[in-house]
């Protein structure tokens, strides 16, 4: 992916291909997305990385997970169609992974396709949400029901960008981190486990082969039809555990971060039970994420509630749900089938943990 759409650019070099990106293709046009957020802490260091001849139309939108929604998009849509924005035009997204997934998903659906480029701004953000192509918003707090696949021209990691970030957004991407050395197996795996309250310059270490993991896999299979659903891992319970953290009144609302790494627990639990994942494993795996996440409270009118909720899981198939579990570190079986009754003892042994 390095040569063509889509290619995965670092700091300066970043910076220099997308000056000379916007000045070979003679781009009339630039909007950048930014949420509250971005536009204080982010924008002022894109404007100074930035040629200083380009000229940047700046939409803001609200920050928050819960603004991952059609009226934003809508907004978005409308603020473009005023702006006189055109199939000439390019999006930049400046921001985490709500931003990079609602203006990707503005820009592939907005004259059915215009160019952008994704700047992510947040540790999840660059190691997930803004590799891939995948772009979407939230339907009911339900993740990603609407959206599309759609390359960016391509994607510029700056890490100088982590330091913006508060305690608990670093901490947030650091589950996606755990997840691509489960993924890639022992090595990988090794250089985390032991992990203490991250640092970000070693946060920072870190990023480059997170990202090399995900775009490894999914260069071998773009549209998810096998092993990109792999990349789901925890994310089946852990989609759940925020749309019910976000939806429910009185409810602590979950970063996707810290919904996620409960979900890994959960499942790893169940890939102990259900394919033999070494019980050790699930052990060093538990150890890790309750050393960094804090332990968040289920009753079972809550467990409920989630399990209800992963019916609107996208990995389900003729309304059964299907879950990603491992065998052993860096192997997997997709479209499992979990008994419920399984789900209620996986809870149980993350509140006993």
């Amino acid at each position: 992916m390095s040569n063509t759409k889509g290619r995965i650019l670092y700091n300066e070099k970043g910076w220099e291909a997308l000056d000379s990106f916007f000045k070979e293709m003679k781009i009339r046009q630039v909007f950048v997305i930014v949420d509250e957020h971005t536009e204080i802490h982010c924008l002022p260091l894109f404007i100074s990385r930035t040629s200083k001849e380009a000229v940047y139309e700046v939409i803001k939108i609200p920050a928050g997970e819960k603004h991952k929604n059609i009226s934003t998009t809508l907004y978005l849509w409308e603020c473009l169609g005023k702006k006189g924005a055109d199939k000439s035009s390019v999006i930049v997204n400046l921001g985490g992974g709500m931003v990079t997934d609602i203006g990707g998903f503005v820009a592939s659906t907005y004259k059915r396709g215009i160019r952008f480029i994704h700047i992510p701004t947040t540790l999840l953000a660059m190691v997930d949400a803004s590799i891939g192509g995948k772009t979407g918003i939230d339907l009911d707090h339900i993740k990603n029901q609407i959206g599309t696949i759609q390359l960016p021209e391509m994607t510029l990691v700056d890490t100088d960008f982590l330091f913006t970030l508060s305690g608990d957004q670093l901490l947030s991407g650091m589950a996606e981190v755990i997840k691509h050395a489960l993924i890639k197996g022992k090595t990988e795996w090794e250089k985390i486990k032991e992990m203490k309250t991250p640092e970000i310059a070693s946060v920072a270490a870190l990023v480059p082969s997170s990202i090399a993991i995900k775009e490894e896999v999914v260069v071998q299979d773009p549209d998810e039809k096998g092993l990109r659903k792999v990349l789901n891992y925890g994310h089946t319970l852990g989609h759940a555990i925020e749309a019910y953290s976000l939806r429910t009144p009185g409810s602590i609302p979950l970063l996707h971060g810290d919904a996620v790494a409960i979900g890994m627990i959960l499942e790893s639990y169940i890939s102990t039970e259900l394919l033999g994942f070494p019980k050790h494993r699930l052990e060093e795996l538990t150890s890790l994420i309750l050393k960094l996440f804090p332990k968040q409270p289920f009753d079972d009118g809550a467990i409920a509630s989630i399990i209800k909720l992963t019916s609107f899981d996208k990995k389900n198939v003729n309304g059964e749900v299907r879950f990603v579990l491992m065998e052993e570190l860096g192997k997997f079986q997709t479209d499992c089938t979990v008994p419920v009754e399984l789900i209620y003892r996986a809870f149980s042994y993350y509140q006993r943990a």
